[in-house]
């Protein structure tokens, strides 16, 4: 194994309509490689878009960057090369060819991107545990409390249970938006 340096985030590029296939495949390869501690997230950027077909509106997932995967990884030269040889992935943007290592994006380029995504580059898991009673602090359930049930560190959102004129309603919230309680 190469020595490990610091994870950072690179772009690919791979065949137009085969992002999301990418992303699954470079998964699959880091987890039966055992690559999981060098090869982290895969993430295709896109928006959801309504459009207008048959007079009806339609809502669907668009590519923001078709063409691109972005990949979270220490670059070894092992990672290096099982990501740029997984089927779909044409090349690293950032790279000059014959046989140079890529350029990462800056960390202001990567949470910039994410960001729009309602995602984050600091992917450090949340110091949340399901079962645990917080106060929301911020949107429609302000100043409720509820009980975490479910925590998406990816997206940093929680989902909590509260209590809505005696019934136990789910409500989707931001880390941000709640504070624990005593």
């Amino acid at each position: 194994m190469a020595e490990a340096g610091e994870k950072q985030w690179y772009v690919l590029h791979t065949y137009s309509g085969y992002e999301n296939k990418v992303k699954e495949n470079l998964e699959s390869r880091a987890q039966s490689m055992g690559m999981e501690d060098y090869i982290f997230r895969a993430v295709v950027p896109e928006e959801e878009e309504t459009k207008m077909k048959n007079g009806k509106e339609k809502k669907e997932m668009e590519k923001t960057f078709p063409g691109y995967v972005l990949v979270e990884m220490v670059m070894t030269d092992e990672s290096w090369f099982i990501v740029r040889n997984t089927p779909g992935v044409t090349g690293f943007v950032g790279s000059h060819g014959s046989g140079s290592k890529p350029a990462p994006l800056l960390p202001e380029e990567i949470d910039n991107i994410l960001s729009q995504f309602g995602m984050s580059a600091q992917n450090q898991p949340s110091d949340f545990e399901v079962g645990e009673t917080v106060k929301i602090t911020d949107g429609a359930f302000t100043d409720t409390t509820g009980k975490i049930t479910e925590i998406d560190d990816e997206h940093r959102k929680l989902k909590v249970d509260v209590d809505m004129f005696g019934r136990m309603t789910s409500a989707e919230v931001d880390f941000t938006s709640v504070e624990k309680q005593k």
